[in-house]
């Protein structure tokens, strides 16, 4: 009944965000809904099945302040940068060679894609509240928490050293290989995945919570595989012929010292 209620509660939001993003002929404030959600979702949860226990807390708290935090910061990119350019020739071609209208295109092909994997990403905060028991957390729980935490700074470090570094005229065209990103490519993709497994962590000591592996899996896969570094990668690679050396001397995902330019 939780995932019912949940799935609901997603369609309803995303309902919402689909008419003002139609009335303003903008979707890229979505990007922003798919971390927001996830905390409307771990909120939903907690009401649902009665609080009260250190490890549903533990799970509602971290997954809102991660959700608040990318909330945030892709609404102020959005603001910042505004639209975004990938949304914006989808919907042109999806006019253009089938013929669709502007909202019937947005919900088809931006909202309603999101929507079940917004489900099935935050099912650890979902299936880790179902089980009262056991209610406070074990070693597995707490080192799940530790390492949800350091994502959270990780990729909120990742995100404002990529920000200073754009602010800075002096850096146009150049390759960001400071700081987080010069041990990864996708410090903040690597910061995600590390506050979903932690969480999953925190969840799979419960039984129900064990199932929710999905979720964190199917996240790693489209960060690595699908819409995250291929997407970005191939764009980068197009836009600055400096980016295909940094690919060869800097870890893809996971933090590790850059290759010396001899060895790349």
């Amino acid at each position: 009944m939780v995932l019912l209620v949940n799935a609901g509660v997603i369609l309803g939001l995303f309902v919402l965000a689909w008419a003002i993003c139609v009335a303003q002929r903008d979707v890229t404030p979505v990007d922003s809904l798919w971390g927001l959600g996830m905390g409307v979702v771990a909120i939903s949860t907690y009401l649902q099945t009665g609080g009260g226990t250190e490890r549903r807390l533990v799970l509602t708290v971290i997954c809102v302040a991660w959700a608040v935090r990318l909330g945030a910061y892709m609404l102020w990119r959005w603001r910042d940068h505004g639209p975004d350019g990938r949304y914006v020739r989808m919907l042109d071609k999806a006019k253009a060679e089938r013929g669709w209208s502007y909202g019937y295109a947005a919900f088809r092909l931006v909202f309603l894609l999101q929507m079940p994997l917004l489900w099935l990403v935050c099912l650890p905060v979902q299936l880790g509240q179902v089980s009262a028991e056991p209610a406070a957390l074990g070693a597995v729980g707490w080192v799940g928490a530790g390492l949800a935490v350091f994502g959270l700074a990780f990729e909120a470090l990742a995100d404002w050293q990529l920000v200073r570094f754009k602010k800075n005229p002096a850096n146009a065209g150049q390759v960001m290989d400071k700081g987080l990103w010069r041990y990864t490519r996708h410090p903040n993709y690597f910061g995600d995945a590390c506050v979903w497994w932690g969480l999953w962590l925190v969840a799979a000591e419960t039984t129900p919570g064990l199932f929710a592996v999905i979720g964190p899996a199917y996240l790693v896969f489209t960060l690595t595989r699908w819409s995250g570094v291929p997407t970005v990668e191939g764009r980068l690679k197009r836009r600055k012929p400096a980016y295909e050396d940094y690919m060869r001397r800097t870890s893809g995902f996971f933090p590790w010292p850059p290759k010396p330019p001899e060895a790349a």
